[in-house]
């Protein structure tokens, strides 16, 4: 595992499963939503999705289960990645307590298992903001394209890349030249909400935030066809660009 691997890992496993339980309820409680209305509980994404009973989804970066849990409800084959044990144990307690199952990765997707994942996914999807936890977007675009079967979907949303100049999601991140390619050490996403005794102990993560031009074109040269690039407001101020979602196909 790279070292930033290993250090966003740290940051991630610090008190999670604590956090999910004050933040989203228990996993039985958890559970109960997803069950009320799983379309409604992936928000924007669904209308990405063309299907998806049967449908195998590779859930990049997954976390806590939150979308996995509804796709699963909804019928998809789910495999989470994600680095962070914790967020295995909630995802995993919260699918036990919806009556359905997932499959759940613990590692960095670079390293996944490629002689059992490579070409076996129908949809990898991501969401939430990840991709600035990957140093080389070229390296993770390969890995998202082989993942995938022929024929097979990328549904990749994440933090506009407006917000490397403007914290227009107030996530309370560092701002920098919109065309810095620095690495920097920053808090993981959910600091902000502890006192800030505790928020100066946590784990820091290693990350690279990139434009909305290396991400397109690490699109087409990992050999994906560029369908769809959607950009949506800031939660607060729709004013402001705050995510987007590109949607690929492996030709």
């Amino acid at each position: 595992m790279k070292d930033y691997s290993e250090q966003n890992k740290k940051a991630w496993e610090y008190n999670a499963y604590e956090f999910w339980i004050k933040t989203a309820g228990t996993p039985a409680e958890r559970a109960k939503q997803d069950m009320s209305d799983p379309e409604k509980m992936l928000r924007r994404y669904a209308k990405y999705f063309d299907s998806y009973r049967g449908v195998k989804v590779a859930n990049i970066c997954g976390s806590c289960g939150k979308k996995a849990v509804p796709l699963a409800l909804l019928g998809a084959e789910v495999t989470v990645f994600d680095i962070s044990e914790d967020n295995r144990r909630y995802a995993m307690e919260t699918a036990e307590a919806a009556g359905i199952s997932i499959r759940y990765e613990v590692c960095d997707v670079l390293e996944a298992d490629l002689d059992r994942y490579g070409g076996y996914f129908d949809v990898v999807f991501m969401e939430g903001g990840i991709l600035h936890y990957f140093h080389d977007i070229d390296e993770f675009m390969r890995i998202m394209y082989t993942l995938l079967k022929k024929g097979g979907k990328m549904i990749c949303s994440d933090f506009h890349p407006f917000t490397k100049i403007n914290d227009s999601l107030k996530l309370e991140t560092p701002v920098m030249s919109y065309f810095s390619t620095e690495i920097f050490e920053g808090e993981m996403a959910h600091a902000r909400f502890y006192e800030d005794e505790i928020r100066k102990q946590m784990p820091r993560c290693s990350l690279r935030k990139y434009t909305v031009s290396e991400i397109i074109n690490a699109i087409i040269r990992s050999g994906f066809c560029l369908k769809q690039f959607d950009e949506h407001p800031a939660w607060e101020n729709d004013r402001l660009p705050g995510e987007f979602t590109a949607v690929a196909v492996k030709a």
